[in-house]
């Protein structure tokens, strides 16, 4: 069979193949906590209905189905050179955030069953393993990248003393998990695995502003989280003259603003204050405690550090000059991450040789890729996401584009067989 052929053949796979993955991300979009819009949490009943629905499809194509103690959800598929040969994880997350999309991570995870599925029972050189990450979002406990980071064996002591809005911490959770799943696997990565594989819409314009299906991420942005909360004195909204008054609220608001004229100030700097929350909360009454959330990310880590600073430090000078005290912590930071120039260079090479132009990108967004990047080389897919709309009802993706995807993802694997082939030639060598 020509190359020709043999790709158009191909094409036609991934054609089929996208039809049916955009149906399976309408089913799984039905998954819910929260009736009325799309929210999967961390260990949540809605997370369990979607490893129940995803089951059968994965055994279908083959697949060997668990859950391991992080309420991750992992397939393999065998490979043709038995129990010891080198793997290739292919994954995303299934959780979201509140009022979600139905393609951001899920997306992702189907494509790893599509690429299975369009093999047709063809067995490679290596094992696939697919893994719908529990959390990434980091909606339940604040903290994101649970299921990745316990993955990779970084889920530390103060990390699983993180508590969601009930007061449970995250350790407690994962034993009340492993207690319910006493069939669930060690959630440690498998030490064969030889690269890590990831899909996900840009949640972005710049594919669809260049007319361009697909893109090779080359770098993520690190990232910064921060609580703050600012302590004034509560009163009585028509007794306290303003001049006397320590307003929680009018000190968060002033530092809100600098916030954003920081980040206008820096080259590339994006950050965010996602959450206000103001108490008593009364409608005639001065709010006296004010708690903040704060984003930051950037792609060089000294630039975002150095933001950081100098807004924290802002507020610790709004708060002392308006008589009032802030509490700043920082309690979540993810490097910047560089993925792997060899596995890039596969992605780039399958997506011409399936016949399409792409462009490297650098996400804005944290991903599951940047926890694994770190312990294997690893590779990220974007597709055009129309609109640029993502965490909301209206992202979207085409159909086409996935199509797209799959077509590349088939010429991948072939690319990464090669790969590992060499690999092991140059060992022996």
């Amino acid at each position: 069979m020509s190359t020709v052929v043999r790709d158009s053949l191909r094409a036609a796979i991934a054609r089929d193949s996208a039809a049916t993955l955009m149906a399976r991300c309408a089913a799984l979009a039905a998954c819910t906590d929260k009736p009325g819009e799309i929210l999967r949490t961390f260990l949540s009943p809605a997370m369990e209905l979607v490893h129940e629905r995803m089951r059968p499809w994965l055994k279908s194509a083959g697949m060997e189905v668990s859950v391991d103690r992080a309420g991750s959800l992992r397939a393999l598929y065998p490979s043709q050179a038995g129990l010891d040969a080198p793997r290739l994880a292919i994954g995303s997350h299934l959780d979201t955030v509140p009022n979600a999309g139905a393609y951001d991570g899920v997306l992702g995870v189907l494509m790893g069953l599509a690429l299975v599925e369009a093999l047709g029972g063809r067995r490679l050189p290596f094992a696939i393993e697919v893994v719908g990450f529990s959390d990434e979002e980091g909606t339940r406990f604040g903290v994101p990248f649970i299921g990745s980071r316990a993955l990779v064996n970084r889920l530390s002591d103060a990390l699983l003393l993180s508590k969601d809005e009930d007061g449970l911490t995250i350790g407690d959770a994962l034993s009340r998990y492993a207690a319910a799943h006493r069939e669930a696997v060690d959630p440690l990565l498998d030490p064969r695995t030889a690269g890590y594989l990831e899909f996900h819409i840009e949640q972005g314009p710049v594919l669809e502003n260049r007319n361009l299906a697909l893109g090779i991420v080359q770098a993520l942005a690190g990232q910064s989280r921060c609580h703050l909360v600012f302590h004034g004195r509560a009163g009585h909204a028509g007794t306290t003259p303003m001049q006397l008054r320590r307003d929680a609220l009018a000190a968060a608001a002033e530092w809100v603003s600098f916030v954003e004229r920081t980040a206008l100030s820096f080259s590339g700097l994006v950050a965010t204050v996602g959450q206000i929350a103001a108490e008593p909360g009364g409608v005639n009454v001065i709010p006296g405690v004010v708690r903040c959330s704060l984003d930051v990310r950037h792609a060089d880590d000294a630039v975002r550090s150095h933001a950081v600073k100098v807004v924290l430090d802002e507020a610790r000078s709004i708060a002392s000059r308006r008589g009032l005290s802030v509490e700043a912590e920082e309690y979540h930071t993810q490097s910047a991450v560089h993925l792997d120039p060899t596995m890039i260079s596969l992605a780039d090479s399958a997506v011409h040789q399936a016949g399409y132009k792409t462009m490297r990108i650098t996400s804005g967004a944290g991903h599951d890729a940047m926890v694994m990047a770190e312990h294997m080389p690893a590779a990220m897919v974007f597709l055009r996401n129309p609109g640029g709309v993502s965490h909301h009802p209206d992202e979207s993706v085409l159909e086409v584009d996935v199509a797209a995807a799959v077509h590349m993802g088939l010429h991948f694997l072939d690319e990464f067989a090669v790969f590992l082939e060499k690999k092991e030639s140059d060992r022996l060598a």
